[in-house]
């Protein structure tokens, strides 16, 4: 359904308004039924009229009211009427409520190296883990979330932010193609979000960065970046994505087609896999946790360690809530509806002799 803004306006000094003024078009319907039940009722009575004198209307047809079928249609659009009225969840008063979100800060770090191509996990190792930090999104409750990207540099593609669509919208425009530097520099990523976390305004007691790659680092720079951040307390959950086997690198044209595969300087196809020991590390020296499953990603368990941990407030605000008005104008279009069906629109007698 078209998602239209909420109404917001001022009647007799208090606040008002509607949070679905789209309903309003079931009001204009409902109106539209009780004139056109109406409106026919009056055309079958001319009709009558014009074949049968009025005296003898009554003889030849018994029992047949012009009115009823114009009451019934009445309250039926009537109803229907209030009934979208209802749906549209008038609101009327305010009262101001102190919300206060509790949660930790957790940074995402996404592989989005040409490695993270390979479709050993499919779509692909990095369309899948997309997926799953989707899901992700949809299960914290009141945690805020960052997201930096890397390959051969780190950037951060979304601060810290508990609007978890505007991560998902970042999250979507992730493109190894674009990506500035090739290679993977896992410890560039980790420093970048140790910074993130830092930099944050009011941070949790506990704080995660969650690390989803194929473990291949070009830079060697990893050791520095988890003492690092064992220094600060903060946990690294890492997330094996791919396949310890190998898998090839598939390259593609502009048009997104595939062309061949990734070939090294001696013309050899580069394979690509899973670095199971050097994601054990980073998560065990920063008291952390590796995660892998050989099908998907192990993002469920992610989820399950998230929540574990000690929450704190991470935002206090004043709200102002609107007092909903809704069942004042269900409960008569019920009502209406229902003396609609009641009615019969005729009733039938045999003539008297």
């Amino acid at each position: 359904m078209m998602q239209v803004d909420p109404w917001r306006f001022t009647v007799l000094g208090y606040q008002a308004g509607l949070a679905q003024p789209v309903f309003l078009a079931m009001v204009a319907v409902g109106l539209l039924l009780g004139l056109l039940a109406l409106t026919l009722s009056l055309r079958r009575r001319s009709r009558v009229r014009a074949v049968l004198h009025e005296r003898h209307a009554e003889r030849f047809t018994p029992g047949i009211s012009v009115w009823r079928p114009a009451t019934q249609g009445g309250l039926y659009g009537l109803g229907l009427a209030l009934f979208g009225f209802a749906l549209a969840q008038p609101q009327c008063g305010t009262k101001s409520e102190l919300t206060k979100r509790r949660g930790i800060d957790v940074v995402v770090a996404l592989d989005a190296s040409k490695s993270m191509l390979a479709r050993d996990v499919q779509p692909s190792r990095l369309e899948r883990a997309k997926l799953e930090l989707t899901t992700l999104l949809d299960e914290l409750k009141g945690d805020r979330v960052g997201l930096v990207v890397f390959a051969g540099d780190a950037f951060i593609q979304s601060p810290l932010t508990s609007d978890y669509a505007a991560v998902k919208l970042f999250l979507r425009a992730v493109d190894p193609e674009v990506m500035p530097q090739g290679g993977t520099n896992v410890g560039a990523a980790l420093r970048l979000s140790k910074q993130v976390l830092e930099n944050a305004d009011r941070g949790s007691k506990e704080r995660v960065v969650v690390l989803l790659s194929d473990g291949e680092d070009l830079f060697g720079e990893v050791g520095e970046a988890t003492d690092a951040l064992k220094e600060a307390g903060v946990q690294v959950l890492t997330v094996g994505v791919g396949s310890e086997s190998g898998e090839p690198i598939p390259v593609y044209d502009r048009r997104g087609e595939f062309v061949d595969y990734k070939k090294d300087d001696a013309g050899e196809t580069v394979i690509t896999r899973l670095d199971r020991a050097g994601l054990m590390a980073i998560a065990e020296g920063t008291g952390g946790a590796f995660y892998f499953q050989p099908r998907g990603v192990a993002m469920s368990q992610v989820v399950e360690r998230i929540d574990q941990m000690q929450k704190s407030e991470l935002e206090s605000r004043v709200t102002v809530r609107y007092d909903e008005r809704f069942q004042s104008y269900a409960v008569p279009g019920l009502v209406l509806l229902v003396l609609g069906m009641m009615l019969v629109p005729s009733s039938r007698r045999r003539p008297s002799s």
